[in-house]
């Protein structure tokens, strides 16, 4: 889609990207303090999206984050708490802390693979159910054949959908647009996927699933971060971004957290606009910062 590229000035520069995240890697360990650990902790989703969830399991998650407070006082609440759509009361039901978000994934995850009218249907029954918060998955089937119109057709009404069961229940919903980068292989495609999503109304871009062999890179976290500074320019909106997908350790946290901070700037080092999906960080991350092995969640 060269034509974006032109709209956007922006066509990534492998060799530029590689020579970016070289110089970022070696200043992870002056980047790394339990300061932004802190952070990175408030911008997890922490995420349970396995064949073998059940009720007590899910509730069991959402009490790990209830007790934190008391346990580790001195920890930030994280961002939310992401399941499958049909938990989404139940984590609604149990959080303590309002603060704490319900994210549920939705429109098929992890394939996006069934007809728009049952996506459109599950993100409606999502926010009906509880969710702050819902992840869609780019239509890979339509965007790796070039028919960018129908994917752009599919988030638009899944857009619509959320936003009107959002209204109904008198509160604001985040729209997060999966790309599913390891399968988009390219920069070129990652770029195209980037500035698609964000037209069609992403409130943020996330990198994967976690459901396929490459999930997020840096690699791919810059050329999106790269697109969302151009995209703020040309449009005033801020997007925001997620990474998802084997981060596992506070390291690679760091990692992340170094990338958006020097290609988007501070603002964006917020919950409203950088969020990490994580099923394993929380414990690395308390491990780290208390320096002995942590295994509270």
């Amino acid at each position: 889609m060269s034509q974006l590229f032109e709209k956007y000035g922006y066509y990534p520069d492998e060799q530029a990207i590689s020579r970016k995240i070289e110089v970022l890697s070696k200043n992870v360990e002056s980047v790394i303090s339990p300061k932004v650990l802190m952070q990175c902790f408030s911008f997890m989703d922490i995420t349970t999206l396995r064949p073998n969830d059940t009720p007590e399991s899910v509730s069991k998650l959402v009490g790990k984050v209830n007790a934190l407070k008391s346990e580790f006082p001195s920890y930030p609440c994280p961002a939310s708490v992401c399941v499958y759509p049909n938990f989404a009361s139940l984590v609604r039901d149990s959080r303590v802390d309002p603060a704490l978000h319900v994210t549920t994934v939705a429109s098929c995850f992890p394939s996006a693979q069934s007809f728009p009218e049952v996506k459109v249907r599950e993100c409606e029954l999502a926010v009906e159910n509880g969710a702050d918060e819902v992840d869609i998955v780019l239509a890979l089937n339509s965007f790796l054949a070039g028919d960018y119109d129908s994917a752009r057709a599919e988030i638009r009404a899944m857009r619509s959908a959320v936003d009107t069961a959002a209204a109904k229940a008198g509160r604001p919903v985040v729209l997060k647009v999966i790309l599913e980068t390891g399968l988009l292989v390219t920069p070129q495609r990652i770029a195209d996927a980037s500035f698609l999503a964000m037209e069609e109304g992403a409130d943020f871009i996330k990198t994967s699933t976690g459901k396929v062999d490459v999930n997020a890179t840096p690699a791919a976290a810059v050329v999106m971060c790269e697109c969302i500074a151009r995209f703020c320019e040309k449009t005033g909106h801020r997007v925001g971004f997620k990474a998802a997908g084997g981060i596992s350790n506070a390291m690679d946290a760091v990692g992340y957290y170094s990338i958006v901070s020097s290609i988007l700037g501070e603002e964006w080092l917020d919950r409203t606009l950088f969020r990490f999906g994580v099923s394993r960080l929380a414990n690395s991350i308390m491990s780290y910062i208390e320096q002995k092995t942590v295994n509270f969640f």
